[in-house]
């Protein structure tokens, strides 16, 4: 309801108030943007914000002009807004936000509001959609303490605080941050000596250029870009079928270790496709929105799939590059930043039209894919399509030869079949004629009578199973069929057919014999009163299926089958046909049968389309132009020669369609030839469509330039638009997130409303202009930050500072966190020497416990774990089944969904991991025996050494000692515990080194564990 409209208890209620100012007016200005849109967007947008639909009284508080226009807010005057009265009130009916809600605005807030107000109520935008300018660098008291800008702004940040920048970290910690933060790997020691023997000025920078330079570093950093691109090695979903996106991932690998501009490496992966002449890493760059998760389950309906398709790249893109929750506008205006439904569909359009269906094919790829293989590839290919083309032409002219008997085929069949009395027409239904046997016996002893509708009776007390024998004088005829009936009788239980505790009739197999030589038989149909099992289930020689009739009794029922070829039995033979009965089920399974044959054609025999039958019983120049195209197609396609060439053409195909899938090949984009169109979806449904919209984005932001048109590239352009307010900073943040483990925003994922202010507003600026004006410089701009003051802080913090800035948000130290998962893994690689350092490639299955991959798909998906030197690449290789990713990482994205926050956890329950991974014993092993290789005679200089791989710095006099105790302690244990000795060797498949006295290995390998387990090993110190 409208403000206007209150009831009039609450006119009442507000009567006794002062019309005036509530609070002083404060001297030092309100900033709207950022002191009172937070509160209104926590508290007020969700009723009274963009979404229109769901706007509440009609009332909108998130614009100047709705929150002035109903008395809201009353400029300058406080006392007569009634956004306070009712923030204010006691009343639960009358106060906002409702009680229900759970939101209560406080006293300090209500007081920040009404001094707002009463300066006027001056609105201003939300900072991030205004374009960043390049402030002015703060002038700082020590200019000592500044390596760059960014120091400038961080100091002048803390003046005023009771904070101040820490001291710089001692050189080994401060190699060992950066080494790990550029390449995801710690130093060598080699790398280590050079640096701290370096004496001259510039060390650290020239050391940093060096880790900028190492392949190692877009192994690093590509990781971040792997969470953001949902990258998995399957599909997801039931089945999760592995798909080929490696390539996108090397391609991103190399162009982060060439520092291409970030300008270009967004436009590639969004619209490489598009650009003049694309090659083929343009067009592998484009896989990046071909990485979501695809739907291949029997009952998914394609369109839907590719619906969701598209939504995905939407807000991926909306995550990645505008920092901006764009998902819940798939069903209504977004609740808190200025972003309409329409305006979601209007960025649908440019990835609406890509050539997809929603489906993929069985290798786990969805068009559109390119093909990656070798000149000799393609050849082999072109020799298989080839093949192909010959054998359908084969197939054609078997079909074009075949339809010329057409003719005499017809005549033949005619003649065939029996002429119906005075009409002139052909009856088409197939003649059964009993066979009356000329002998019966049963092998278990049943007693058999026949009479003279040659209907066998079984009697007595049948068995668990039984064999019948009945021979019959050679038929006159040639045997096109055999026809079982099992018939009822109310002398059977439920009048049968079968003598079974419930009347079933239990028929497992059937054998035509001529003196001995059995016929090759072919099920045909089974009748079970219309209404019983498919044929499948018919006798096929393997007693534990049979033919059970039920639940239909007192109804006869009928088996045909038919001899592969048609029979003609010779006058000196004897035709044999035996049928089995069996069931472990059923005890009496017997009752009254009869068999009966036909020589009616095999065509008719083995049944024809309706359509078909329709019209052979009409004479040829009755039928119509479809009647006897039916005919036609009938006759040519079930001929013998056309089924073979068929088959062959068939055979080519799958040849060559194996032959392809098993090239290299890779998902990628590209546009249809003819765009779709593009709807609103109400309430996001694939299927219903509301208004058609074209290419367009959102309002609140610079409008594309008019010379880029209406496709992705123009997208993708205007993304990377030097007037774009948002690509830079939200880019920015998650490189400083990189190094800091946080963002300046710390909200990476969501720069609106509901987003955290920067931290440093200017500083986000700064950077921001600045990379742009670089060139989108990657290398240039994570320079600046690694080579900082405030960066090179010492981590080492005090109580008081803590207390002060728990989070460490205004950066008065430096960075302190655990090391995530991954790298971790790497790190025990590369210090115990088991890390193979080869660039790229498919992945690799490294050690995973038992069953995981089975307990997450019932047992349909086996884990293969590969061996070798695959077992030790490093983490970004490892191979990422979507639905259950590497079980060694253990805070990771899901890779489901795009992810560009930091996932990082500390639990107890990790040690689970580091300490007990066979990855980590094996390296804990390995490294063991590394120390004892090169640490020299002594135990102090082996744990010197090994503290020194492990934490890039000697012992201390208090440390080594310590150390010293324990491995006497280990070997003590070991030298008295043979198995646990043989129990820790034997992890991993690296031999053991057979010249090393076992029980010390064994002990070595704990001290290895422990060194890889301290938390200066773990933590970015």
């Amino acid at each position: 309801m409208s403000l206007k409209s209150f009831p009039p208890r609450i006119a009442v209620f507000f009567a006794g108030w002062f019309v005036g100012p509530l609070f002083a007016v404060a001297a030092e200005p309100i900033d709207f943007d950022r002191q009172i849109r937070p509160i209104l967007s926590d508290n007020c947008f969700f009723c009274h914000g963009p979404d229109h639909e769901g706007r509440q009284a009609d009332l909108r508080l998130d614009t100047r002009e709705g929150a002035t226009s109903g008395g809201a807010i009353v400029p300058g005057k406080s006392g007569e807004s009634e956004i306070l009265k009712r923030m204010l009130s006691t009343d639960p009916e009358v106060r906002m936000p409702p009680p229900k809600t759970n939101r209560q605005i406080t006293p300090a807030q209500a007081e920040l509001i009404a001094k707002w107000i009463d300066q006027g109520a001056e609105w201003s935008e939300h900072w991030s959609f205004v374009k960043p300018r390049r402030p002015a660098v703060p002038a700082i008291h020590d200019d000592n303490a500044r390596h760059n800008a960014i120091d400038a702004f961080v100091q002048a940040r803390l003046v005023g605080t009771e904070l101040k920048p820490s001291v710089e970290a001692d050189l080994a910690r401060l190699l060992r941050r950066v080494t790990l933060d550029l390449t995801g790997l710690p130093p060598t020691l080699e790398e280590l000596d050079v640096y701290l023997k370096d004496a001259a000025p510039g060390a650290y920078e020239r050391a940093v250029d060096r880790l900028f330079a190492s392949p190692r570093y877009g192994e690093r950093m590509v990781w971040d870009w792997l969470d953001a691109a949902r990258y998995a090695d399957t599909n997801g979903y039931q089945g999760d079928p592995t798909r080929p996106m490696w390539y996108w991932r090397d391609w991103a690998t190399s162009a982060i270790n060439a520092n291409q501009p970030f300008d270009q490496f967004s436009v590639e992966q969004l619209a490489g496709d598009l650009l003049p002449s694309p090659s083929r890493e343009q067009l592998i760059a484009t896989g990046f929105h071909r990485n979501h998760m695809i739907n291949g389950e029997g009952g998914r309906i394609a369109e839907e799939s590719r619906v969701d398709y598209v939504q995905d790249r939407v807000e991926t893109t909306g995550t990645v590059w505008l920092g901006l929750t764009l998902n819940c506008c798939r069903c209504h205006d977004h609740k808190f930043d200025p972003i309409s439904q329409r305006e979601y569909y209007q960025l649908a359009a440019y990835f609406n039209s890509i050539e997809e269906s929603g489906a993929n094919d069985a290798g786990g790829l969805a068009n559109p894919v390119i093909s990656l293989a070798t000149d000799e590839q393609q050849q082999r290919l072109q020799e298989l399509r080839s093949d192909e083309q010959a054998a359908r032409q084969k197939q054609t002219e078997a079909e074009q030869r075949v339809a010329r008997e057409l003719p005499a085929w017809e005549a033949e069949f005619a003649a065939k079949t029996s002429s119906a009395a005075g009409e002139g027409t052909k009856s088409l239904e197939i003649q059964w004629k009993p066979l009356k046997p000329t002998s019966l016996s049963a092998q278990h002893g049943t007693k058999l009578s026949v009479d003279e509708a040659a209907v066998v009776t079984a009697s007595g007390d049948n068995p668990p199973q039984e064999t019948f024998s009945m021979l019959f004088a050679p038929p006159k005829e040639t045997i096109t069929a055999l026809r079982i009936e099992a018939l009822p009788d109310d002398a059977l239980v439920n009048s049968g057919p079968g003598r079974a505790d419930n009347g079933n009739f239990v028929l497992s197999e059937v054998i035509m014999e001529v003196y001995g030589r059995a016929i090759d038989l072919d099920p045909l149909r089974v009748d079970f009163a219309q209404d019983g099992w498919p044929a499948a289930h018919t006798a096929d020689g393997k007693p534990a299926t049979g033919w059970a009739i039920m639940p239909q009794f007192g109804k006869p029922h009928e088996l045909i089958i038919a001899p592969r070829t048609p029979q003609t039995v010779p006058s000196s033979e004897v035709l044999t046909i035996r049928l089995a009965f069996e069931s472990p089920h059923v005890q009496h399974v017997l009752g009254k049968f009869r068999v009966s044959m036909t020589s009616d054609p095999p065509e008719l025999v083995r049944g024809m389309p309706p359509a078909v039958l329709a019209a052979l019983s009409k004479p040829k120049d009755q039928r119509s132009e479809a009647e006897q195209k039916a005919v036609s197609d009938h006759y040519v396609s079930t001929h013998a020669n056309v089924i073979a060439a068929k088959a062959a053409a068939d055979q080519a195909k799958s040849r060559r369609e194996g032959f392809e899938r098993s090239l290299p090949r890779t998902m990628v984009m590209r546009e249809r030839s003819q765009p779709r169109e593009t709807f609103i979806l109400v309430r996001g449904a694939y299927d219903k469509f509301g208004d058609k919209v074209t290419h367009g984005t959102p309002s609140v932001l610079p409008a594309p330039s008019a010379e880029t048109g209406a496709n992705r590239l123009a997208l993708a352009r205007w993304l990377m638009s030097p007037e774009h307010p948002l690509t830079s900073r939200v880019v920015v943040n998650r490189i400083w997130q990189t190094f800091f483990g946080a963002g300046l925003v710390k909200t990476t994922e969501d720069f609106g409303a509901q987003g955290e202010k920067p931290s440093h507003p200017e500083l986000l600026d700064w950077l921001a202009v600045e990379f742009v004006e670089s060139g989108w410089d990657v290398k240039h701009l994570q320079r600046l930050i690694v080579t900082s003051a405030t960066y090179r802080q010492s981590s080492k913090v005090s109580a008081h500072a803590v207390e002060q800035d728990p989070e460490n948000r205004l950066y008065a130290r430096g960075p302190r966190y655990r090391w995530p998962s991954w790298m971790l893994r790497d790190q025990a690689l590369a210090v115990s020497g088991l890390l193979q350092e080869h660039l790229g490639g498919p992945p690799v299955k490294g050690y995973q416990p038992e069953g995981i991959w089975e307990e997450a798909t019932f047992g349909k998906i086996t884990y293969q774990q590969d061996h070798g030197p695959a077992l030790h690449r490093r983490s970004l290789y490892q191979f990422w089944r979507r639905i259950v990713g590497p079980t060694v990482f253990f805070d990771v994205a899901a890779r489901q969904y795009c992810a560009v926050k930091v996932a990082r956890t500390n639990t107890p329950l990790h040690a689970l991991t580091t300490l007990n991974d066979v990855s980590y014993v094996e390296a804990a092993r390995v490294f063991a025996e590394r120390i004892l290789r090169e640490g020299g005679p002594t135990d102090a200089e082996r744990l010197t050494l090994a503290f020194r791989l492990c934490t890039s710095r000697e012992p201390t006099p208090a440390e080594l000692p310590v150390l010293q105790r324990r491995l006497g302690q280990l070997r003590t244990l070991y030298a008295a515990d043979a198995a646990a000795v043989d129990a820790l060797l034997k992890v991993g498949e690296t031999p053991v080194d057979p010249s090393v006295p076992r029980a010390d290995l064994a002990a070595w390998t704990s001290i290895g564990s422990l060194l890889m387990n301290l938390d200066e090993t773990l933590s970015k110190d």
